[in-house]
């Protein structure tokens, strides 16, 4: 199966996957005294995009909105090796 007969769905989800997965390998392995010289750049998270949260209140039911892209070094990274095996597989 080629690369362009898949849905760029299919890569959001891969990606969104990678980004998860290498954020919570970066905080299990923050823990490791072998890392510990390198694991606060890794683990450092940087604001992409932050949208405040918004109230619609009616009364009845009260929804709350927001939005926040904060990822960290090892979450990129995931997001990188999540497309190589996207585009490999």
């Amino acid at each position: 199966m080629s690369v362009m007969s898949r849905s760029y769905g299919t890569l959001i989800v891969f990606v969104i996957i990678g980004a998860v997965l290498g954020g919570i390998l970066g905080d299990l392995l923050s823990g490791f005294d072998a890392f510990s010289g390198v694991m606060p750049y890794l683990v450092h998270t940087y604001p992409v995009l932050d949208i405040a949260p918004a109230v619609l209140n009616l009364y009845v039911i009260k929804l709350t909105v927001g939005f926040s892209f904060t990822p960290n070094l090892m979450s990129i990274l995931g997001m990188v090796i999540a497309i190589i095996l996207f585009r490999r597989y």
